[in-house]
């Protein structure tokens, strides 16, 4: 698992994150939205490609991408347990902030035909525990058990690539 984006993500304190998130949110026109115990921001190209922020009040945040022309789009698949099997690992008061969930553009939602639960698709799954980023235990089986490059396939690397983590985010920045 080598991404440079990660190692940059991970060397960044969280409210520098938040104030990234929130200037790409304003700068895609997303309107930011208040969960319960969270506040969402998003950022998406317009294109089918998403990265979104819930960051809880208590300072942990689930982050989520999406890249429409991934292996790890399970959009067509429709398959609503191997979608729920790659939030496995993160704690069940983050995975709330998406599951039985209204859908909006970033994220849209897939159904559990036997209960009606919803959980909002994601390729990208990671969480942050207060202290330092993980990639959830499910998404990261999952790309062992497939041989899929975790940060290329989720969208992670191209829908985090305007916050420019590990370089300077300024107006000035080019």
């Amino acid at each position: 698992m080598n991404s440079k984006t990660w190692d940059a993500l991970a060397a960044t304190p969280l409210p520098e994150v938040r104030r990234r998130a929130t200037v790409m949110d304003e700068l895609a026109e997303v309107e930011p939205v208040t969960v319960p115990g969270a506040q969402r921001l998003a950022w998406n190209d317009r294109g089918g490609q998403s990265a979104v922020w819930y960051f809880a009040e208590d300072g942990r945040a689930l982050l989520l991408t999406f890249d429409h022309e991934s292996d790890l789009n399970l959009y067509a698949e429709d398959d609503f347990t191997l979608q729920e099997s790659f939030y496995e690992g993160v704690p069940d008061s983050l995975v709330a902030l998406v599951r039985d969930r209204p859908e909006n553009y970033e994220s849209l939602n897939l159904t559990d035909p036997a209960t009606g639960r919803t959980i909002h698709y994601a390729g990208g799954v990671f969480w942050y525990d207060g202290t330092r980023w993980h990639v959830a235990d499910g998404l990261a089986e999952y790309c062992r058990r497939e041989a899929a490059d975790l940060f290329n396939e989720s969208g992670f690397d191209y829908c985090l690539r305007g916050y420019l983590f590990g370089q300077e985010f300024t107006p000035e920045a080019p």
